[in-house]
């Protein structure tokens, strides 16, 4: 049995847009598969969740569920950290994201990290300057890359947290962590913002018009010794930024192009394609529509073409957005259903 998942986060289009947003695609590839698949139940969350649909997707596929039931977010800090050839020591780890929020009339509002452009010289500064505050707190700090540290809070189990795009766009306090330690949290974190607020990093970004990296946010907190994932994937592609920490479970695959992934001929596959987030999360439905068309010709023709050469045998297609997932299984015989016709309706769950 051959089976490939492909993950497509924030792939669904805005349901006020949905209308004008598909009549401006052409995906006859996708239309094919999507129409002669079988649909899963679609999966709705309350909007105030901690965690995206295709975040808690990934945690449960990777045996997380236990510590993102206590945690909020998945517990990924101590993957992550072994991803950055980082030992964690025991306790409580969790990631720590230079951020930028911006003021809205009476709330701030997280802005998403993609947008932030931090680069390893600015970021080991913002670090050094943030390590000093937090080893005077007893909380040691490691740096990972530009947008990834760590923090040890080794008695921190009751603190619930969110994960950066579940939070992006919107009022920080509904996100912001909760539970026993929040005030304790909440101090450090002002502590940071007020040392940063007139640090050179941002003075030099404010005179090339570049947003200010003004906070931190706390997120994916996992015990180094249990908080381990797990998978039964023979084979990942596209897991990046912090899934890629998920990566490790999964044996090396080959090149990440279509040509490589049906030649591995995986038993159960993983692909994650992540390029639509950065424009839904920016409402830019122009770059969101040419992420569509890139998906078409890059993978769902070929993958098509593979299932129907019985190259593949299964293909899913796990579409979400920020309150929504669904999933569409798709098999050779599947495709045999010549009375259904090629629809993008499933587009709109």
């Amino acid at each position: 049995m051959r089976h490939l998942d492909l993950l497509l986060p924030f792939s669904l289009p805005s349901p006020d847009l949905a209308a004008d947003l598909l009549r401006a695609l052409r995906l006859p590839s996708f239309a094919l598969l999507a129409a002669r698949a079988k649909a899963g139940p679609l999966q709705v969350s309350d909007g105030f969740a901690r965690a995206l649909p295709h975040e808690a997707w990934l945690a449960e596929r990777f045996a997380l569920q236990p510590g993102m039931a206590q945690g909020g977010s998945p517990p990924v800090a101590p993957a992550a950290m072994a991803a950055h050839g980082l030992e964690a020591g025991q306790g409580r780890w969790f990631m720590l994201q230079p951020a930028h929020l911006h003021v809205a009339r009476d709330h701030l509002v997280l802005t998403d990290q993609r947008q932030l452009a931090l680069d390893e010289p600015e970021s080991r500064a913002l670090f050094d300057s943030a390590q000093a505050l937090l080893a005077d707190a007893g909380m040691p700090l490691l740096y990972g890359d530009a947008r990834t540290w760590f923090m040890r809070a080794g008695d921190w189990r009751g603190l619930q947290t969110s994960t950066m795009d579940a939070a992006c766009g919107h009022n920080i306090d509904i996100w912001m962590p909760k539970g026993p330690d929040e005030r304790a949290w909440r101090k450090l974190q002002n502590e940071i913002q007020m040392e940063w607020h007139a640090h050179p990093v941002n003075e030099a970004r404010a005179e090339r018009n570049m947003k200010p990296v003004n906070s931190v946010w706390l997120w994916g907190g996992g015990e180094s010794g249990s908080d381990r994932p797990a998978s039964g994937y023979s084979h990942a592609w596209g897991l990046t930024g912090w899934t890629g920490a998920l990566a490790a479970t999964v044996p090396a695959s080959g090149g990440i192009d279509a040509a490589g992934v049906i030649a591995a001929a995986p038993a159960r596959g993983l692909l994650m394609a992540d390029t639509f987030a950065a424009p839904a999360l920016a409402g830019d439905w122009a770059l969101w529509i040419d992420a569509w068309h890139a998906i078409e010709t890059d993978w769902l023709a070929p993958l098509l073409a593979a299932l129907q050469a019985g190259k593949l045998d299964s293909l899913a297609l796990v579409l979400g957005d920020g309150t929504r997932l669904r999933e569409l299984t798709a098999s050779r015989s599947s495709l045999r259903k010549f009375w259904v016709q090629p629809s993008l309706s499933r587009l709109v769950p």
